[in-house]
């Protein structure tokens, strides 16, 4: 089979330059390094719409709420907005984020196993449209704070008992994690009918996700045949029928070249073939259809620009140090995943060899690439960029080594623009209020 083209992974605007310099959305990545610094996460804007657009030609008339976690800011909710998307949070912060830049909150979806009071304050202050119950204690506590007279729209965040995903922490589908309410137990049909029981809240419809980074259709067709037999059983015994079923995100993209990524349209036609089948079956109307993806519009248009500092050879190992790491991306620490860094900005004058990508910080599992192949005349000053790097890189980003968080630049048809600074040391310095 022929080699993968090293390209593929990138967003469609990446040009490879005859200097070696890569083009992302007109602007060279040299160009970006040398006026906003490194690290630096640079954002395609064009490349975020056109996925956004991808998902509603796959789903027509479902709903398409965008997931927050993977990254947010307030061009990113401005964009989605745009492009007529919904958005999916977690926290009052995101909520808070999305609504004052202008985000419409009847179009946002609020999640979390563990909602805090602040959180559900808020949601019910600037007036969500949905909240996921992911327990049977938050049924009491969201209907306690629901304003008299007034209805809160819900969904049933339901295990259907379901392994897939792409790493053990990254399942969310099986009992043996902490969201939902299980379908096995009895655990979801238990808070349906409590829910059912509270007049200030409206149940809706049902909700899952399975997880993240899963490749196939064939769980995603499980759930619905689950969730569809749920939803037969509640029109039974409570004599209703719920009009929404969310079928969450987790849909899988390539960080390396050659590597499996989610058909999606192949998904979509599945998806509503399973369901309108099953609903025929059970004599229940097809409800409507909503799915969260999050890395799968992020990921792939987002890039990490870093630069090396140093390059050490160890007995057999070479480890090429940059200015980076875990503290903007976790996630190769947390779930081991492999990445594909680049050299840009200059011709190599060596062939590859296989070296190791790692970061600046105190650990030894600061590791960004392991056994990667990359020219065996790298050097510090070096550029190395990381495609794929969009979804939980910045939105994961932490304090250690108080060194600071990356900046995010936009690009689109030859312009940059600064979306997010850089975290400096006096904004670092300025939350800690002293002895």
């Amino acid at each position: 089979m022929p080699d993968p083209d090293p390209l593929a992974i990138w967003p469609a605007s990446a040009v490879a330059l005859p200097d070696g310099d890569l083009a992302l959305g007109g602007v060279p990545l040299t160009e970006l390094a040398d006026h906003f610094g490194t690290p630096a996460y640079v954002l395609d804007e064009d490349e975020v719409r056109q996925r956004c657009r991808a998902y509603l030609r796959a789903f027509p008339g479902a709903d398409v709420y965008y997931a927050a976690k993977a990254f947010l800011c307030r061009a990113m909710a401005h964009w989605v907005a745009e492009e007529g998307l919904g958005l999916d949070v977690c926290s009052a912060g995101e909520l808070e984020l999305a609504v004052t830049t202008g985000f419409p909150p009847d179009r946002i979806v609020l999640h979390g196993n563990a909602k805090s009071p602040a959180d559900l304050q808020a949601a019910l202050r600037l007036g969500v449209g949905r909240i996921v119950i992911d327990s049977t204690s938050e049924i009491t506590r969201l209907a306690a704070a629901v304003p008299a007279g007034s209805r809160q729209k819900v969904l049933v965040r339901v295990v259907p008992g379901i392994a897939a995903g792409g790493h053990a922490k990254i399942r969310t589908g099986t009992d043996d994690q902490k969201f939902g309410l299980s379908l096995a137990d009895g655990s979801a049909q238990h808070a349906i009918a409590r829910v059912l029981g509270q007049p200030r809240l409206e149940l809706v419809g049902l909700h899952c996700h399975l997880g993240s980074q899963i490749t196939a259709a064939k769980p995603y067709l499980s759930a619905v045949r689950r969730l569809v037999g749920l939803l037969a059983r509640i029109r039974e015994q409570h004599g209703i029928t719920l009009p929404e079923l969310d079928l969450g995100g987790g849909h899988g993209v390539a960080y390396r070249p050659g590597e499996p990524a989610l058909d999606l349209p192949a998904l979509a036609a599945k998806v509503r073939a399973e369901l309108a089948r099953g609903c025929a079956a059970a004599g229940l109307p097809v409800p409507r259809l909503a799915v969260e993806p999050g890395r799968a519009i992020a990921g792939p248009a987002g890039v990490a620009v870093y630069r090396v500092l140093s390059v050490k050879r160890t007995g057999a190992h070479t480890f090429v140090a940059v200015d980076g790491g875990m503290s903007d991306n976790p996630r190769p620490a947390l779930y081991g995943v492999r990445y594909a860094p680049r050299l840009v900005g200059r011709r190599p004058a060596a062939a590859p060899e296989r070296v190791t990508v790692v970061g600046r910080h105190c650990e030894a599992g600061d590791i960004l690439a392991s056994d990667v192949p990359l020219p065996g005349d790298i050097r510090p000053g070096d550029l190395l960029a990381v495609p794929v790097a969009g979804a939980y890189h910045l939105s994961m980003a932490s304090g250690y080594n108080l060194v600071g968080r990356p900046p995010v630049v936009a690009v689109t048809s030859g312009h940059a623009r600064l979306l997010v600074r850089r975290e400096s040391l006096a904004d670092i310095q300025e939350r800690d209020i002293g002895l």
